[in-house]
């Protein structure tokens, strides 16, 4: 289905009947999941046994969808429908989203997390169409509920001619308190596709994101970025997560370079991004205790 197809097939009453939808799924915290996150989030490796906290964001490992190879979409993705709703645009992208931090999965958890559609939504951006799914889930351990999140999904046509649309260039961020630098390569995105079983082509297949989504290089996952920025702001807290921690894409990492993780204290709360080989903004982020 070509882009404008799909753009005259989306019907927004159909998507919104998808609002309300529920589903449950559980999965085990294990020490292996554990090293191989702390590894990818450049944190201590260490030996986590039964009852050592996991990072942060460990429930994005967790309960992933698994489909067979033959219901694959060609993205790499699921093909469309079941508990999201069937959206016909092309490119699927995390937007962003909240998080609020209330205990610690540990090693040994059985966690249930717990989700429901709360809104489709449809609006027209520089890029074409674009259509949002926002879910709301909760992650429970045998402790009680740990994590409530909010994520934001964004569906998209392909601009025209398959190249991605110019975009205005963000402000030059500001001189940033604390700054870390890592090296965005290949192999940092296959390990978090691994630990995530994230079948999303954008981030392993060079020829597929170049030639087929027009993109320069292999793109970041939004929620590694997010997952970086909420362990830098803890670090810098003493080690106690955000109560709440809020999060927006500005615009693509791509591999192939330096990128840094920055925060500021503000008024409101540390202000938080990611940043690309120039310095520009690509997530955004604020964190509350």
């Amino acid at each position: 289905m070509t882009a404008a197809a799909a753009s005259a097939a989306l019907d927004l009453d159909h998507l919104r009947q998808w609002i309300g939808r529920t589903e449950e799924k559980t999965d085990i915290v294990t020490a292996h999941l554990v090293r191989g996150l702390r590894a990818t989030l450049f944190m201590e490796v260490g030996e986590p046994e039964t009852g050592d906290a996991a990072p942060f964001t460990a429930h994005w490992c967790l309960a992933q969808p698994v489909y067979p190879m033959s219901q694959l979409g060609p993205d790499g993705h699921p093909a469309r429908g079941g508990f999201l709703p069937p959206v016909p645009l092309p490119r699927r992208m995390w937007a962003g989203g909240e998080l609020e931090f209330i205990d610690t999965l540990r090693v040994g958890d059985e966690m249930k997390r717990s989700s429901r559609i709360l809104d489709v939504t449809m609006k027209t951006g520089s890029t074409g169409m674009l259509c949002f799914v926002a879910v709301r889930h909760e992650i429970a351990s045998p402790r009680g509920v740990a994590i409530r999140e909010r994520q934001d999904i964004v569906y998209r046509d392909v601009p025209a001619g398959g190249q991605p649309a110019a975009t205005a260039r963000p402000a030059a961020p500001p001189s940033a308190t604390y700054r870390e630098s890592h090296m965005a390569d290949a192999v940092l995105l296959f390990r978090y596709s691994a630990l995530t079983f994230n079948g999303h082509r954008i981030h392993y297949d060079r020829d597929y994101v170049t030639r087929v989504e027009g993109y320069p290089g292999l793109i970041f996952h939004g929620p590694m970025q997010a997952a970086l920025l909420v362990e830098f702001a803890a670090k810098l807290r003493g080690g106690a997560a955000p109560a709440k921690f809020t999060y927006r894409g500005v615009q693509p990492l791509f591999e192939g370079g330096e990128f840094s993780v920055n925060a500021n204290d503000g008024d409101a709360g540390m202000e938080l991004w990611t940043a690309n080989c120039e310095g520009a903004p690509t997530m955004k982020g604020t964190a509350t205790w």
